[in-house]
């Protein structure tokens, strides 16, 4: 039976989301792996894996909010925003505690956010690092994210420490960069760390030079624990039959069109994914038994 499931993983810093995928292939010997979430080189923390066929799931991870603990050092600002770039501005810090506090309420509730120039977004099928490596003049595209949650944990110029939850897509180190432009004196991240995405903590996952070929399997969990967030529907024997021989289920009540519900047999086996239409339920991204 082929292996599938979910992995939680606590990224190193100075590694790319996608060495980290690299590295499971070579130790899983399992090419269908993928991560739902980027984290930059310079973060750690909660890197999300699915493997086998739990990779149909991956899109139910990805809009999932985030949260984080970062360190910001204002008095410069870098091109990438970040202690890996270049500093291209610097100047005195004459923030007090009270003046950061003020300059975060700009940041919360819903916000528009440019994204930083060296970042993966694509422009005409390039992304924009690749371009601003090349010196192509760029415009930072801008976008819509929502700040649940800003706190200020700790402040001792130049140095702050924030924690933060935020919606799928926001970038943190643009918060950094943004948040030093309102105080006048520039600032970037050096220090960021995901702590949870959804309902997943950074206090289940492994470390990654934890995992080798011998007990990763003890790290996955079931596929269905991808989309534990969304709402659960159990059918009969002949409906989830049905179902996985592409045919759509009866509802015990009228849904909201394209609500989406992880679906199980009797006993208790994941189906997959079903869409409400109507009172029925279609398959989705159903998982028939291997």
């Amino acid at each position: 039976m082929a292996l599938e499931g979910l992995l939680l993983v606590d990224k190193p810093a100075l590694l790319t989301s996608h060495d980290v995928i690299r590295q499971l292939r070579r130790l899983t010997g399992i090419r269908r792996i993928g991560h739902a979430g980027t984290l930059d080189p310079l973060a750690t923390g909660l890197l999300l894996v699915c493997v086998g066929r739990a990779t149909r799931l991956l899109e139910y991870l990805l809009d999932q909010p985030k949260s984080y603990e970062a360190v910001v050092r204002l008095g410069q600002r870098t091109d990438t925003f970040d202690a890996q770039g270049a500093i291209i501005a610097e100047a005195v810090v004459n923030a007090s505690a009270a003046d950061i506090g003020h300059a975060l309420e700009k940041f919360r509730g819903t916000i528009l956010q440019r994204a930083p120039i060296y970042s993966a977004i694509k422009r005409d099928g390039q992304p924009l690092y690749k371009l601003a490596r090349q010196g192509v003049a760029i415009e930072r595209p801008e976008r819509e994210v929502t700040i649940y949650d800003l706190a200020l944990r700790s402040w001792e110029s130049p140095y702050l420490e924030l924690e933060l939850t935020c919606s799928s897509g926001t970038y943190v180190r643009s918060i950094a960069d943004d948040l030093g432009e309102v105080l006048g004196c520039g600032g970037h991240i050096i220090g960021l760390r995901r702590t949870a995405v959804g309902t997943f903590v950074i206090g289940e996952a492994a470390p990654l030079d934890s995992f080798t070929s011998n007990n990763w399997v003890a790290h996955l969990l079931p596929p269905d624990t991808a989309v534990q967030h969304l709402p659960r529907v159990a059918f009969s024997e002949e409906h989830a039959r049905n179902l996985l021989l592409g045919q759509r289920a009866p509802a015990t009540e009228v849904m909201k069109d394209d609500l989406s519900a992880r679906a199980y047999d009797p006993d208790g086996r994941f189906l997959g994914i079903v869409v409400a239409a109507g009172d029925e339920w279609q398959p989705h991204k159903m998982f028939p038994p291997q």
